[in-house]
């Protein structure tokens, strides 16, 4: 029986552009007839697996992702003494008996596409070393470097895909879904100048800017929804429910309180949520995303977006608790709207992660 845990998120950010398109604008989505703000799956599971905060939690069980995860293995080659050209051919044949893309035509020790590599799999590569000085890896049957269940907590959470060698692919236990604004919401622009030191100093000089700019930006409540497939999970990391708990813990912890790094410079735009519903259950998990599908507006005098979003999130949720029964069977809530509680703060989600993990049967 499959064990879920389902994170529902609202995080409310100032003037932000955390996540923007090939043309600077922060990436918008259109839900309900308007336009939202959105923050893309992809910027936010790369902020969390990369954070301090997984990072402390997991340890080493971390992996690496990159297109020159061979740079070590070509620097211990060089120090034995081999020839570059020889250094080329060794790491480009174990490349291509793994797998793990094309090699790059003016780097061929690079692959053309990303590979995310576990700390083990990092070992055994850095290991080839002798082995392929000897002439005897690449006879190996078995892959050189790959393992199946590589013991990494952030490829337990997202996956990894091997498009050559699908055998070794890891199916994500972390379902993360695009967070958007609760409400409408409209891209400002920022008109900007940048000052010129010396100039100003220079009476003689012109009053003109040095530079002037415009960057794009906007603020709202997002909703975010996270659903963990906790059985899979410790599958991924090969029914090690010490690893997969801290990591249940480590998400819990992280999305709610790292931001990703878009201009952060410019907006300093960092924020923890200020209301999260945990869930666990063994039926099937949906999304509340629609919720929002009338957008959060001002009602009754009011302009309490915050409170307001979390007031259609749990009538809706009430909704279909009523119609198709409740897909939990525990929860727990993260709610600064709220009166202080025991119950009700950041220790709870985590204690319902690390349950979640607990209740898979190997």
């Amino acid at each position: 029986m499959t064990t879920f845990l389902q994170l529902h998120v609202l995080t409310t950010y100032a003037a932000s552009n955390l996540n923007r398109d090939d043309t600077g604008r922060p990436k918008t989505l259109n839900f309900g007839g308007v336009e939202r703000l959105r923050i893309s799956s992809q910027s936010l599971k790369r902020a969390l697996r990369t954070s301090d905060i997984f990072a402390e939690a997991i340890g080493d069980a971390r992996g690496i992702r990159s297109n020159s995860f061979t740079e070590a293995l070509v620097g211990v080659l060089r120090a034995r003494g081999l020839a570059d050209d020889d250094i080329v051919k060794s790491v480009s044949a174990v490349i291509e008996k793994d797998k793990l893309g094309k090699s790059k035509k003016d780097k061929p020790t690079d692959t053309e596409q990303l590979v995310h590599l576990g700390p083990e799999e990092l070992l055994r590569l850095e290991g080839l070393a002798d082995r392929l000085i000897a002439g005897d890896a690449l006879a190996d049957k078995e892959a050189l470097v790959l393992v199946q269940k590589p013991r990494a907590a952030d490829i337990a959470l997202f996956g990894r895909m091997l498009a050559d060698n699908p055998g070794f692919n890891v199916e994500a236990a972390a379902q993360v879904a695009h967070a958007f604004t609760t409400h409408r919401v409209s891209v400002e622009d920022d008109f900007y100048t940048a000052v010129d030191d010396l100039k100003s100093a220079n009476r003689d000089a012109d009053r003109g800017a040095g530079f002037i700019g415009v960057q794009e930006y906007g603020s709202g409540v997002f909703y975010l929804y996270v659903c963990l497939d906790a059985s899979l999970l410790v599958g991924n990391l090969a029914g090690d429910k010490v690893l997969a708990a801290k990591t249940a813990e480590a998400l819990v912890d992280a999305v709610t309180t790292v931001s990703p790094k878009g201009k952060q410079n410019s907006f300093a735009s960092r924020a923890h949520a200020s209301f999260a519903l945990a869930e666990m259950g063994s039926k099937t998990p949906r999304s509340l995303a629609a919720a929002f599908l009338k957008p959060v507006g001002p009602g009754d005098g009011a302009n309490d977006f915050g409170a307001a979003s979390k007031k259609q999130l749990l009538d809706l949720r009430a909704k279909f608790d009523g119609i198709y029964g409740q897909c939990w069977d525990k929860d727990a809530t993260l709610d600064i709207f709220a009166e202080a509680s025991s119950s009700n703060n950041l220790a709870a989600l985590k204690a319902l992660a690390r349950e979640a993990v607990d209740a898979v049967h190997l």
